[in-house]
């Protein structure tokens, strides 16, 4: 019984680690780097929030892609571009972030904090 608990434990402590082991191909950046990305010409940039959410508050040239619907949108990215995904926190962006790199994609940045890191670093908003 107790070898249960100790393979328990261990496939817990591996779930966890890997969770958080950051993946080749995925950067985080913040806010500002992400403004100095809207330079660059090989770069596209998805919000992955919900339509209402990016509706209320958005900053071009960011375009929406929900989350939920990011799967089925895919073929609609270049893969041979760069990827900033964004959200209102960075949590579903850092889930779209490996969903693209599933689908093929090499070189994606997930802004960290999202909207709400744009907001209080009091940068402009359209």
């Amino acid at each position: 019984m107790e070898l249960n608990y100790w393979l328990l434990a261990i496939v817990i402590v591996i779930l966890i680690v890997t969770r958080f082991i950051p993946v080749k191909g995925i950067t985080n950046i913040t806010p500002t780097e992400a403004k100095e990305k809207f330079k660059q010409k090989n770069v596209q940039f998805i919000d992955v929030r919900t339509p209402g959410e990016y509706t209320r508050n958005h900053q071009l040239p960011f375009r929406n892609i929900p989350l939920y619907e990011l799967t089925q949108r895919v073929n609609e990215l270049n893969k041979t571009k760069d990827v900033v995904v964004i959200c209102q926190s960075g949590i579903r962006s850092s889930k779209a972030a490996r969903v693209l790199k599933k689908h093929g994609f090499n070189q994606i940045f997930n802004v960290k904090g999202g909207m709400s890191a744009w907001k209080r670093m009091n940068m402009p908003n359209n």
